[in-house]
């Protein structure tokens, strides 16, 4: 599984704008083939950190969804930045509970 976390500093009074965005896009991929996870967060200490985090079963499809139509409408929010996105992929794994050592 791969993680991708794109961190976006907004402008101050564009994050409504910003969330309004990832809120019209966000449905539509989760159903995006190999979408594990589509979320937005928001940093409690400062509410202009927004991250949009997603998992994909496979790097395969996580390569057709940077490239899609929905993901340059994401990229295209640079306006409303106040500083270049950051954009990071992990390979992730699920554990169920937590065992003692």
């Amino acid at each position: 599984m791969i993680l991708a976390i794109i961190r976006m500093k907004v402008l101050p009074g564009k994050r409504e704008e910003l969330l309004q965005t990832f809120t019209s896009l966000i449905v539509s991929i989760r159903t995006d083939k190999g979408c594990k996870r589509c979320d937005v967060c928001q940093n409690i200490e400062d509410e202009n950190e927004i991250l949009l985090l997603e998992e994909w079963d496979s790097q395969e499809n996580l390569k057709i969804h940077l490239k899609s139509g929905r993901f340059r409408v994401i990229l295209g929010s640079t306006n409303l930045l106040q500083e270049p996105y950051e954009m990071m992929f992990h390979r992730a794994f699920h554990m169920n509970g937590v065992e003692e050592t």
